[in-house]
């Protein structure tokens, strides 16, 4: 099986790729999904997993973001081969803050505009870009609506802020948590990201949309993450108590894993204990 990482060399690409064996598509490797004679390629794969995306959310980014997300997309979804399978990596926060009114959310929650940046809002139009050509064309197509991802940094990349968390325990520099620590969030590691996109592949699924996050399992608040890192690692972290950042929306995100457990027969495998400590060994 051929696979196609595109975003192969960024944070969580790197691990991905790494995982199938997989040939990279990205501005690292001198190919960008911007470009149509590079996108091309893609109709050569019999998995293509799309990762690739300008992940900005200032408002002066708005053009580059849904540029990227949106018309890099496109260009992808039109070079699938019939009978391929592809796979858009898009995020738990086109939810924005409905997702505050579920203990655990479902991918019935909402999605209206809410206020969401234009980096939320490029992957919800990009998920219906999937839909559309997956059914035009005529492969195989999987939205993975991600929560909070983490894994070892690889080299010249930026973490999410699980891996900022552990690089600034490592380094002794000072953590400022939003709303003092209290926000909630269920984490991912990305083997089992992995292993969900190699899940879907062996499926029978033609079409499915999936909130995939560590779920109930693998919830935390920041507070008690911090705690948990320094328990695993053995080191002392600096908690700058006195500057906290705003609280964010929502505030408490765990995700519903019913669906993806029920049509792909997954679940996350990696502790949190074991994920962790994995952040601080060498």
């Amino acid at each position: 099986m051929k696979v196609l990482v595109t975003g192969g060399s960024g944070y969580l690409g790197t691990h991905v790729t790494k995982y199938f064996g997989a040939d990279d598509l990205s501005r690292s490797s001198g190919r960008s999904v911007l470009y149509l004679h590079d996108v091309r390629e893609v109709e050569e794969y019999d998995l293509v997993i799309h990762l690739a995306a300008h992940l900005d959310k200032a408002p002066d980014a708005a053009e580059e973001v849904f540029l990227t997300n949106v018309e890099g997309t496109v260009n992808v979804l039109k070079n699938v081969r019939k009978g391929a399978a592809f796979i858009l990596a898009s995020t738990k926060d086109v939810y924005g803050r409905f997702a505050d009114n579920f203990a655990e959310v479902p991918e019935t929650c909402q999605t209206l505009y809410a206020g969401q940046s234009a980096l939320e809002w490029s992957k919800l139009i990009a998920e219906q870009y999937v839909h559309y050509y997956a059914n035009q064309i005529g492969f195989r197509s999987c939205i993975f609506r991600m929560s909070n991802v983490y894994g070892k940094t690889p080299e010249n990349t930026s973490p999410g802020f699980v891996g900022a968390y552990a690089d600034a325990i490592n380094k002794g520099e000072r953590i400022r948590l939003p709303a003092g620590g209290s926000p909630v969030r269920d984490l991912l590691h990305v083997d089992d990201l992995s292993s969900a996109c190699e899940a879907f592949q062996e499926s029978i699924i033609r079409h499915g949309t999936y909130n995939l996050g560590g779920g109930r399992m693998n919830s935390i608040s920041l507070r008690e993450l911090v705690a948990k890192m320094e328990q695993v690692s053995g080191l002392q972290a600096i908690v700058d108590d006195e500057n906290p950042l705003p609280a964010p929306v929502p505030q408490r995100y765990v995700s519903d894993l019913s669906l993806v457990r029920q049509e792909l027969d997954w679940d996350p495998k990696v502790s949190l204990d074991e994920g962790l400590a994995g952040l601080f060994k060498p």
